[in-house]
């Protein structure tokens, strides 16, 4: 183990929703929600302002609905995501070359590997506020909690301990003195099952946990989590902080607020993050040939499934339906922390549907080539948050649509609050918008 706190572990607060808050300024300070609108949508991220209303994180759309019907619904801007994403990331490797993205709004730090050498809970401190205020510098106003530890799991522990906007470093060699009186839940992998398991045996905190001993462990939950859980009761966590290299692929990753083992929601959060990806390559004019769906769980092990196509598609159904069937491959029924979505083996042209299945199962036959018949031209689909520009009033964002007309809200994060407009859904001034950098 190491005799330093120089794990560090960056996690953005209520990324996409602060994202959202942030360029939308009539939203500051108001319930956010972020996600799939449909009604099989899932929650992606919510504000801290709707967490106070029970609303989380891979929640169904519709349970967050109940719990707080006032609040802002929009979809996702990925866009806009990934901007902020590259800036932070960009700081984090300026720091040290050793960094282990998560996800977009998260982190690990190796600090053995920067240019800084005091690495005492003191100077490990000053090196956490220059990076936070770095990283609101950069992005324009997010926040991020920092933790830094020993270890990787002691560090994201700290992280948690504040948020949001929090800054915690833990002494070395206090780790299971500070561990002892938390729920068991503080765990990755304590899920409200297994934690349900530890009390049938006594065991409501870490410190009980440890004490309780690792056969009585494995024992309770199984071999497989007991032995990880008897380790990391103790803070014993040797992971050492991986530079994961550039590939040349498109993915999407979301991270979880609590560990989801409910294989239905599972499903429905793949199905949300593949459709991503193709809307993605689409935007691009890419496509690939492998889907590969990354799925880390409750104890931070990754897992990885594959499968390569004969020719390269951008198909959101076929990269769904692969997705899906990749997922079942891994038990995921201890809790997943982590889904990721990619495709890789790029090109850019689509091979059509030469080599690709029906969606029956049935093989395609060719239909014999048609005239051409024009086509009218369709007004855009405008959905919740998405950003455009008029060419009268300026750039906006949606705040509703319905029955030919789309309500805007023309505001940017430098205008402040803005005027709202309902236009016609038509209307030729009024066109999508998106930011290059």
């Amino acid at each position: 183990m190491r005799s330093e706190a120089s794990v560090l572990h960056l996690d953005l607060d209520a990324f996409y929703a602060a994202v959202e808050q942030r360029d939308k300024p009539s939203l500051r300070g108001k319930p956010v929600i972020v996600g799939g609108l449909g009604p099989r949508g899932v929650v992606s991220t919510a504000s801290y302002e709707a967490r106070t209303f029970g609303v989380r994180s891979a929640m169904r759309m519709a349970e967050a609905r109940a719990r707080c019907p006032h609040a802002a619904y929009l979809y996702p801007r990925f866009h806009a995501y990934r901007i902020s994403s590259r800036r932070v990331m960009a700081v984090l490797r300026a720091l040290s070359p050793l960094v282990e993205p998560l996800s977009l709004d998260e982190a690990f730090v190796d600090l053995t590997a920067s240019q800084h050498t005091d690495l005492s809970v003191k100077g490990v401190e000053r090196i956490a506020r220059d990076l936070k205020a770095e990283v609101t510098q950069v992005t324009g106003g997010l926040t991020g909690s920092v933790g830094a530890g020993t270890s990787k799991f002691m560090a994201k522990v700290a992280s948690d301990l504040r948020k949001p906007d929090g800054l915690v470093v833990i002494e070395p060699g206090t780790e299971r003195e500070l561990l002892a009186p938390m729920s068991v839940t503080t765990i990755p992998g304590v899920g409200p099952a297994t934690a349900d398991r530890l009390r049938r045996v006594g065991v409501h905190t870490v410190g009980e946990l440890d004490r309780l001993g690792e056969a009585e462990i494995v024992a309770a939950v199984g071999q497989a989590a007991g032995r990880s859980l008897a380790q990391l009761a103790r803070a014993q966590d040797d992971r050492p902080v991986v530079a994961e290299r550039e590939t040349k692929s498109v993915s999407v990753e979301d991270t979880f607020d609590h560990d989801i083992a409910d294989p239905t929601t599972l499903t429905l959060i793949v199905e949300r993050i593949a459709a991503r990806v193709a809307e993605r390559l689409t935007g691009e004019r890419l496509s690939g040939r492998t889907v590969t769906v990354k799925i880390r769980l409750f104890d931070f092990t990754t897992h990885t499934r594959s499968t390569t196509l004969p020719g390269p598609t951008d198909d959101g159904r076929v990269i769904t339906r692969l997705a899906k069937r990749l997922l079942t491959e891994v038990d995921t029924s201890a809790g997943v922390r982590l889904l990721g979505v990619g495709v890789s083996g790029l090109a850019d042209w689509v091979q059509g549907d030469l080599f690709e299945e029906a969606e029956d199962g049935e093989e395609r036959t060719e239909e014999p080539a048609k005239e051409p018949v024009e086509q009218p031209v369709a007004a855009h689909h405008w959905y919740p948050g998405n950003d455009v520009v008029h060419d009268t009033y300026g750039r906006g964002w949606v705040w509703g649509a319905g029955l030919g007309r789309v309500t805007i809200r023309f505001e940017t994060a430098e205008t402040g609050p803005g005027p709202v407009r309902t236009l016609h859904a038509a209307d030729p001034d009024l066109a999508p918008y998106s930011p290059l950098t």
